[in-house]
């Protein structure tokens, strides 16, 4: 089973994760931000991964700190879920439409972590949830899952419509790249091997 768990506390924030890759799309999420938690709903859900997230932070300061440490949890769990990626597609991809707005995510799960991230409503809020923090989250995953990704809000009106597009996308783009591949044999790498993990922090 590819499953893993990931964990961390600090005076800031203390998060817990249970990941399973092979799942059914069933989220218990947790963090304190409500427009979050519906946002990682869609990751569980279109990438069939079941996702069990607690996390309390600083809320009354912010949810940076949060949404940061959720997404190095995350990362963290799928890099060790993944283990030595034998048999994987690893490379993903997924455009999704949401009413006026759509959105698009590639992905390498190849070890090395770069984000390339556009979104031209940015500087939005979707309640009170502020979109800038969208890449927050997107960089803390692919620093600690050692993963290459290209998200884009290619265009959008409604905040709401962009976000849930652009986290729908990456489900879907995650669960294409993780599927095992019965054609596949070992590491789908000219080099042999996939880097585990990526940046520490």
């Amino acid at each position: 089973m590819r499953t893993a768990d990931a964990s961390l506390r600090t005076s800031e924030t203390d998060v817990v994760i249970r990941l399973s890759l092979d799942g059914t799309g069933k989220a218990v999420l947790d963090t304190g931000i409500g427009f979050f938690d519906h946002m990682l709903d869609h990751v569980a859900r279109h990438g069939l991964l079941d996702l069990e997230i607690k996390a309390k932070g600083d809320l009354h300061v912010d949810h940076h700190h949060t949404v940061e440490d959720v997404g190095i949890c995350m990362g963290e769990a799928l890099s060790s879920a993944l283990g030595e990626k034998a048999g994987i597609r690893r490379y993903g991809s997924a455009s999704v439409p949401m009413d006026e707005a759509l959105a698009t995510v590639s992905l390498d799960l190849s070890g090395r972590p770069f984000l390339v991230y556009s979104n031209p409503l940015d500087n939005r809020r979707a309640g009170d949830f502020l979109l800038d923090l969208v890449p927050v989250f997107l960089q803390a995953l692919v620093d600690r899952g050692g993963i290459t990704l290209h998200a884009a809000v290619v265009y959008a009106t409604n905040p709401h419509h962009a976000a849930e597009a652009l986290f729908k996308a990456l489900g879907r783009a995650l669960r294409e790249a993780m599927e095992l591949d019965a054609r596949v044999v070992g590491v789908p790498s000219t080099k042999g091997v996939l880097a585990k993990g990526g940046r520490k922090r």
